[in-house]
């Protein structure tokens, strides 16, 4: 996986939901003040209801991009929904033979989990360019996707959380949103988990779903062999007129307190103004303690 150099092709592409390019002109502006040559897929403002396009236009711009040389990382405009229509339709076969980065979060955990399990390599879970609107914590966002395109490396410390579980572990981090995780399950591109970082995030979700996703994961294996889990945002959670009792992340402790790995609550990445950027299928370092979580990534 090559760094990114000045001059080096960033292409833009929408493979879930449709946007607009008033949308994109911040971030796109972001890009060639770093001297970056950026380009559009020849259907990023098309229109098919919600989406971007049809799936076959999806479908082209993605084929495109990964099949393109010169360009050095594809970042996904929006996410939404639909990535899990397109990516059985994807042909990966020159992508692993020339990898390139692939960034974008949210529906975007489809072609993070495909690429880190089967074909083995590297993405980056991060801030999207429909999500950058010039705000200060919409260029902290992006400026730590562009350290880890510039240096394949990065490290954060946060606040510990009143919920986490001490310990120290390394590990291949994995993951992305829950409810997408979730919908993989059972697929020929599921979630491997085993002595893995499991990283968690979701958005607009009922507490009872976050409930029954977390039993999915843990009656499918997926919980009780993690090296450590971080949960990111989980915002934006709603109850019904009965309370389901519990938060989501106290939900999400229940299921996984019979295990003695690390937990991490309230890491900056998801659906959050402080979106930062993680490698995904790169190695982690975590340290949680009752002071601060630090958590260095490097790619592989």
């Amino acid at each position: 996986m090559d760094l990114l150099q000045k001059n080096d092709t960033i292409r833009i592409i929408a493979p879930a939901r449709k946007i607009l390019i008033e949308e994109l002109k911040y971030s796109v502006q972001l890009l060639k003040n770093l001297d970056y040559h950026v380009e559009f897929g020849k259907n990023l403002f098309g229109q098919y209801y919600q989406f971007s396009g049809t799936d076959k236009e999806r479908i082209l711009d993605f084929q495109e991009a990964l099949d393109d040389k010169k360009v050095k990382a594809i970042w996904c405009a929006k996410g939404g929904y639909g990535s899990i229509r397109v990516i059985d339709h994807l042909d990966f076969s020159t992508f692993a033979l020339h990898p390139k980065w692939i960034c974008g979060y949210s529906d975007m955990t489809v072609f993070h989990v495909c690429i880190n399990t089967v074909i083995h390599c590297p993405s980056i879970h991060a801030t999207m360019p429909g999500s950058i609107q010039g705000g200060e914590m919409d260029i902290n966002s992006f400026n730590t996707l562009m350290e880890i395109l510039q240096k394949g490396k990065i490290s954060y410390s946060i606040p510990a959380h009143p919920l986490n579980r001490k310990g120290k572990t390394t590990g291949i981090l994995c993951g992305g949103n829950l409810s997408v995780l979730y919908a993989l399950n059972g697929s020929v591109t599921e979630l491997q988990t085993e002595n893995k970082i499991l990283f968690i995030e979701d958005l607009d979700e009922y507490l009872y779903h976050i409930d029954r996703m977390m039993i999915c994961l843990k009656r499918a294996g997926k919980l009780n062999k993690l090296a450590a889990l971080i949960v990111g945002g989980m915002t934006d959670m709603h109850d019904n007129i009965v309370p389901y009792g519990k938060t989501a992340e106290e939900i999400i402790m229940e299921h996984v307190s019979e295990y003695d790995y690390p937990v991490c609550f309230g890491f900056p990445a998801g659906h959050i103004p402080d979106n930062r950027a993680l490698i995904m299928g790169g190695y982690g370092k975590l340290d949680v303690n009752s002071e601060n979580v630090t958590l260095q990534m490097t790619a592989i």
